[in-house]
């Protein structure tokens, strides 16, 4: 019996360099913010109050630091666009054509996120100043932890005042592009 002969694997071509199309994260930024018309907290909570959908996408950490927006829905951003596309085998019932509106902490990460919804038929947009400027707008927040692709529990009023002094004695979060 002969041995088969076997052949070394070719080598791998080098991942290429693709060109830039945006002169660093800030041309990314401006340009998908071209195509959003934005909105401002208390905007945002008329839309939703509306019927459009909010969908919060800090990572865990991040909202049991800063607090969740009641009846907000949780949905880390690595799987943002599967759970919200209403044609993906992954996506959350909730995802039923409407209009999202994105939260991050600041505003930035939100914008990316929503023009990516934009981009597969989702219609979204975000917050200008994301959570920290719908909690200076003293709109509705919690602290809690709300699991992964859970709704935020509402507040009845009592909850929503004592949230409210909480957050007047909490230490300033630190704050990051996102």
């Amino acid at each position: 019996m002969t041995a088969a002969l076997t052949r070394p694997p070719l080598p791998r071509p080098p991942i290429a360099r693709a060109p830039a199309r945006f002169r660093g994260i800030d041309g990314l930024l401006d340009d998908a913010r071209s195509r959003l018309r934005r909105m401002t907290p208390l905007e945002a909570w008329r839309a939703v109050g509306a019927g459009a959908g909010l969908v919060d996408i800090r990572p865990s950490w991040q909202r049991r630091v800063e607090g969740e927006v009641p009846g907000s829905i949780i949905v880390e951003r690595n799987h943002l666009e599967w759970r919200l596309d209403q044609h993906s085998p992954a996506r959350l019932p909730q995802a039923d054509g409407r209009t999202w509106i994105v939260l991050c902490s600041e505003g930035y990460t939100s914008s990316l996120a929503a023009d990516a919804l934009n981009s597969i038929g989702v219609t979204a947009t975000d917050i200008e100043g994301g959570f920290h400027a719908w909690q200076a707008a003293q709109l509705p927040t919690r602290f809690g932890e709300t699991a992964v692709e859970a709704t935020v529990p509402l507040l009845d009023a009592a909850n929503a005042f004592a949230a409210r002094d909480r957050r007047r004695h909490s230490p300033a979060p630190v704050h990051g592009r996102n």
